[in-house]
């Protein structure tokens, strides 16, 4: 992984380091949103199938009844991976106060004999500890509200733990791209509070949505896919079918920076690769401090700010390879 230390307004000042993508012994501790956009199942097979990685808990967040827990178990069990504790966290965010439900009795995307996975209260923070204690980097694919009620209930529990999280504004994103803005970072828009209580209480690398628009997935990733394994199939027909259902599909012809056969977005799946110390991603090291403006949160470079590392450019083509390796990968014993 390359880190640029500096504020990135004089690159000429810039000094790149090199820092390995070794990833041996580590532990990861994924909260997932999972069961929606199907980029956060793309994001558990990577973790899946990447080298001496060990997944020590899956928290699901915004998720009412236990559903997304439901999702998670059944594709672990396409691996045979019923090793690893999962846990349904918090039911709905904690500044909207609503729920926002995944794709439930749909059979296009799951099979129709899933049944909902909830948990006791409380059971998702113990896990989310447990994890910590044992060492495990922390990995938020999807709103911050787990994350941030084990730091408000359990005080500094978040003090010094490295935390890797999906979302987060602060450049905009290439020309070619959608031209969208902070508005469309869902993880941090749809529970603001939580964004707030990891950026102030974490050592915090924000994986940011304008970074990840570079690293598409396309149709003609499909077919290796398909190939790979049961899980492989599952995600090809989720992401063929979200294409059109989401819009995406339409977004290639238009864009100059997408390939006309996009599919979705590699969001969550960057963000457990940057996790893991993947080399292709590029980190600077800002100043940063969060502001609500207009009731949507930003990310601004200041001096009063906390140091954050920031995600800002991505190897697409490279990403492409080692996330069709990692899904093969994960489902080689099986």
């Amino acid at each position: 992984m390359i880190v640029r230390v500096g504020s990135g307004k004089t690159p000429d000042l810039t000094l790149t380091i090199m820092v390995s993508g070794d990833a041996a012994g580590m532990r990861i501790h994924l909260d997932t949103d999972l069961g929606g956009d199907p980029d956060d199942a793309c994001a558990l097979a990577l973790l899946l199938g990447w080298p001496d990685v060990e997944i020590t808990g899956i928290t699901t967040t915004i998720d009412p009844g236990g559903w997304r827990a439901a999702y998670v178990t059944h594709l672990l069990d396409l691996v045979g991976r019923n090793d690893i504790p999962v846990v349904a966290g918090a039911a709905m965010s904690s500044t909207r106060r609503e729920v926002a439900l995944p794709v439930i009795g749909d059979e296009r995307y799951w099979p129709a004999d899933i049944t909902p996975r909830p948990s006791p209260p409380g059971a998702a923070l113990d896990l989310l500890q447990a994890s910590i204690d044992g060492g495990a980097r922390l990995v938020g694919i999807g709103p911050y509200t787990n994350l941030a009620a084990l730091e408000l209930l359990r005080p500094n529990s978040l003090t010094g733990v490295e935390v890797v999280v999906m979302g987060g504004w602060v450049t905009p994103p290439r020309v070619g791209l959608p031209a969208w803005g902070p508005q469309r970072d869902w993880n941090v828009q749809w529970d603001t509070r939580a964004a707030e209580t990891v950026a102030a209480a974490a050592t915090l690398t924000l994986a940011t949505l304008p970074a990840t628009l570079q690293a598409p997935l396309r149709a003609a990733d499909l077919p290796r896919l398909r190939d790979s394994g049961p899980l492989g199939g599952l995600l090809a027909r989720q992401s063929q079918i979200h294409s059109v259902d989401s819009g995406k599909a339409a977004l290639g012809p238009v864009h100059d920076g997408l390939p006309d056969d996009l599919l979705n977005f590699h969001y969550d799946p960057v963000a457990c690769a940057v996790a893991v110390g993947w080399p292709g991603a590029v980190i600077e090291a800002m100043t940063l401090q969060t502001a609500i403006e207009d009731s949507v949160l930003r990310w601004h470079q200041s001096v009063d700010g906390r140091s954050t590392r920031v995600l800002i450019e991505v190897d697409g083509p490279e990403f492409t390879e080692v996330w069709l390796t990692a899904v093969e990968r994960a489902q080689a014993a099986t």
